[in-house]
Formats: structure tokens, C-alpha cells, sequence
């Protein structure tokens, strides 16, 4: 890669992280450019030669975001099939690392939550392609557990899949937002216990 797309993607990256502090605070409608340039440290200009609007900014913060969501998933789940773990495991593993992002990234999670819920959104049919790139790596990892013998195969598998993940996010939040005392491995011990007791079965 040469050094201007590196310069380059370390300036988007600046414009992302400024552009979901400023909208987790503030909302959408009430940021400006002005204003995620000048919390990235750049000019007004750089923001328009990045992205066209600030709307493609947002769109492609959500697709940055979730990408490294996915991918934080699709290792977990990589990790565990590699030392010879089960598809349960995976499946914990992936809800550690589930963990881990939100914990580095709470703005970003944040929006992400208050944006599933919102429909009338220019950026509605990009949020549903990334919902599904987080959701279908978690299906992949359940249809093998079924498979494999190890779910039953009576499970709903796109259900359970955004039901897992939508634990793990909202579940992620509240203790953020309510119970900070916790450590992680508490909640992903009692998130843990969930998936084992009620998905698998055990």
C-alpha cells in the first residue's frame, strides 16, 4: 500500500471516530461537517474529498463498524475451529469477542442500536446489508452446529442468530450504561451460562 492510501484510510479513520463520538452525543440531524472536522482535526475541505455528504460519511461508518464486528466474529469462531473446539465454543468465543468490540467501540454501538430502530432513514437499506454481514457469521457457525449434530435442528436459525447477537449488544449496553462495576468475564460468564442453558440445551 503506498504511503497516500495509507495517509488516506489514517484520515477516514480520524472522520469516523470523530463523526460517532459527535453523533452518539448529539444525533445525526444536529452534527455538522464543521464540526467532524473539527473534532478530527482537519479541514472542512478533506471531510468532502473523503466522502460526498455526510450522510455517505454515516453509511460508511456503519459499514466500517460492523465490518470490524464481523470480523472480530468470524476470528473468534476461526480460533475456536482451529484448536478443535465445538460449535458451542465457537459460539461463546464469539460472544467474548462480541464483548471486547463494544467495550473498544461504545459510541459506535451505541448508534448502531439506536439506528435499528429507526426506519425512515436515508441509510436504511445499508444498515439492513450490514446487520446481515454481523448476523450471517453467527448463522454460518449455528447451521454447522446443527449439522453437526450438537443443536437441535428444530432451532430457527436466522431467529437465534439475531437473537444472540441482539443479546449480546443490548446486554453489553446495560452494563455500560447500569452496571459498570461489572468486570467482562462476569457478563460473559452469565451470557455464557444463557447460551449453554437455553440454546444448547445443557
Amino acid at each position: 500500500m503506498d504511503s497516500s492510501s495509507t495517509r488516506r484510510r489514517a484520515t477516514r479513520q480520524k472522520l469516523y471516530e470523530a463523526a460517532v463520538t459527535l453523533i452518539a452525543e448529539q444525533g445525526f440531524s444536529a452534527t455538522t461537517v464543521d464540526e467532524i472536522a473539527e473534532r478530527a482535526g482537519v479541514a472542512k475541505g478533506t471531510v468532502y474529498y473523503n466522502f460526498k455528504s455526510k450522510t455517505e460519511l454515516f453509511e460508511e461508518l456503519l459499514r466500517h463498524g460492523v465490518g470490524l464486528l464481523a470480523s472480530s466474529l468470524r476470528t473468534a469462531a476461526d480460533t475456536t475451529a482451529e484448536r478443535g473446539g465445538s460449535k458451542i465454543e465457537a459460539l461463546d468465543a464469539m460472544i467474548g469477542a462480541g464483548l471486547v468490540f463494544i467495550d473498544r467501540y461504545p459510541a459506535f454501538t451505541q448508534l448502531y442500536v439506536a439506528e435499528l430502530w429507526r426506519t425512515n432513514r436515508a441509510w436504511q437499506s445499508t444498515l439492513l446489508v450490514v446487520r446481515q454481514e454481523a448476523v450471517a457469521v453467527v448463522e454460518s457457525v449455528l447451521r454447522q452446529a446443527v449439522e453437526g449434530g450438537e443443536l437441535s435442528d428444530e432451532i430457527d436459525v436466522p431467529l437465534t442468530a439475531a437473537a444472540l447477537v441482539g443479546m449480546v449488544l443490548v446486554a453489553a449496553l446495560d452494563w455500560q450504561a447500569f452496571q459498570p462495576e461489572r468486570s467482562m468475564d462476569e457478563v460473559h460468564a452469565a451470557l455464557s451460562r444463557l447460551l449453554h442453558g437455553r440454546v444448547g440445551g445443557r
